[in-house]
């Protein structure tokens, strides 16, 4: 994996190689990315430490220091107190998914960077369609984010927060039943009484994030920070993605960029109401493996939520 942007030498260093694999979060010396951990020229694959610290939250939401720095600080967020990042990959022709799915377009590193994501967040945001299509199970806890999450005070995985307006959801699958931590439902105050019934039975958290029968979007992020939720990570679908952009709730996107082409009637990313300005990222980072662009960007200036 090869770091592009911030370019190569930037900060002092002579390539853009992999950050050693022995780096150790908070031990106040962040990794170099001139200090290969694989074989190749192309500086071989980055060790879960390294992406987690290229990756992670502003310091006010959970980043440490010496764990690794952003690039430059980020925009205010949407939600005071709480930092909404989306994770999503999208086809060379722009496709969100194939045939409904989106491990078609994905790669190892496009894998390896989701679990890192997931492992840096309070709660994954999903919208209910992408939790019938894609079959979420609950997360595990994983060794390899222990100590970061007890240091950062974090639960031993993140939750799941699926957002659903008339709670159409088996609540026999594991993701009810069995998670590590508590499945939320996020929904408007107005959603059907009798499906907020069954899935409380079920064991699952119901959240009211607006009045009515959905969850307003621009609410959302803060109702989860009342939980303890603030470093969220939304993987879509891209309906809910369009959704949340409509209203300002979106801090930054992790955008892969697959070297593949589907053609067919596959959304964007963001499949939503329009906005009345487009709303202004910038560029925070890129790597690159295989051909797959791993990008990031964060919202510039402040939008009311």
């Amino acid at each position: 994996m090869r770091r592009l942007f911030p370019c190569p030498g930037d900060d002092g260093s002579a390539s853009g190689t992999a950050p050693a694999s022995g780096s150790v979060p908070g031990s106040g010396s962040a990794p170099g990315p001139d200090s290969a951990s694989g074989p190749g020229a192309d500086g071989g694959q980055w060790s879960i430490d390294a992406l987690a610290d290229a990756y992670a939250y502003p310091e006010e939401y959970g980043h440490r220091p010496g764990s690794g720095a952003p690039d430059t600080a980020p925009a205010a967020p949407a939600a005071p107190g709480v930092w909404l990042r989306a994770n999503m990959v999208s086809s060379l022709d722009g496709a969100a998914h194939h045939e409904g799915r989106s491990q078609p377009l994905s790669s190892e590193a496009d894998m390896r960077i989701f679990g890192v994501l997931r492992g840096l967040a309070d709660a994954v945001v999903v919208g209910a369609q992408t939790v019938r299509q894609e079959g979420y199970g609950p997360p595990r806890e994983r060794r390899a984010f222990a100590r970061r999450r007890a240091a950062a005070g974090q639960g031993p995985a993140p939750a799941i927060a699926v957002v659903s307006a008339g709670l159409d959801l088996d609540f026999s699958q594991p993701l009810f039943t069995s998670p590590l931590v508590p499945t939320l439902l996020v929904t408007g105050a107005g959603a059907p009484s009798d499906r907020v019934a069954a899935a409380r039975a079920a064991g699952a958290e119901v959240v009211f994030a607006g009045e009515g029968a959905t969850a307003d979007p621009a609410r959302l992020p803060g109702a989860l920070a009342e939980r303890g939720l603030r470093r969220l990570l939304t993987e879509g679908g891209p309906r809910l993605l369009g959704q949340l952009v409509a209203g300002g709730a979106l801090d930054e996107m992790c955008l892969t960029i697959s070297p593949r082409v589907t053609s067919g009637e596959a959304p964007r990313i963001v499949n939503g109401p329009g906005v009345e300005v487009p709303v202004d990222f910038r560029l925070a980072g890129v790597l690159e493996e295989d051909g797959f662009l791993f990008t990031r960007y964060r919202r510039t200036g402040s939008r009311a939520a």
